[in-house]
């Protein structure tokens, strides 16, 4: 849709992956300088951190799509460095920081999709673990009977068409 994205990557492979698929590829300590919106979905902890938030631009944009919300390092607030946090708006706080560049993080932090949206609602997590459960469930009842093999999701088609 017309956005400059940029990957930021630690592993080698995705990182070449996602250079074959087109994306520039850069460390986090370069992006951070020159990017608008950051949107994290790693799951690990301190992603971004105070090293990347204090070179990035005035305005720039946090989200974590990621897990929990250790990926954005909120324990480095500015103002514990001379700047100030505030709620702009619903789901969204503005960090100032010292030099008065202004940072804005979604959800606190948090999985932005469940904190600032509507995320999916219970029912769709209800199925999931429903469907979950039954798996483990006929996965113990037939031990011993399950011969280890790929089962495809939907039966094979017996007759063929040609074209």
């Amino acid at each position: 849709m017309g956005a400059h994205v940029i990957v930021t990557e630690v592993d080698p492979l995705p990182a070449l992956e996602a250079a074959m698929e087109g994306f520039r590829v850069m460390p986090l300590r370069e992006a951070a300088r020159i990017g608008d919106v950051f949107v994290t979905v790693t799951g690990d902890t301190s992603v971004i951190r105070r090293e990347h938030l204090e070179v990035m631009k005035d305005g720039a944009v946090m989200a974590n799509a990621g897990h929990f919300d250790v990926e954005i390092d909120k324990g480095r607030s500015p103002s514990s460095r001379g700047g100030r946090v505030r709620r702009i708006r619903g789901f969204v706080d503005e960090y100032t920081m010292g030099d008065g560049r202004r940072l804005h993080l979604l959800g606190e932090g948090r999985l932005v999709n469940l904190a600032a949206a509507e995320g999916h609602p219970a029912a769709v997590m209800d199925m999931s673990f429903a469907n979950q459960a039954l798996a483990v469930e006929w996965i113990v009842k037939g031990r011993g009977s399950l011969d280890p093999a790929c089962t495809p999701c939907r039966p094979r088609s017996t007759t063929r068409s040609r074209s």
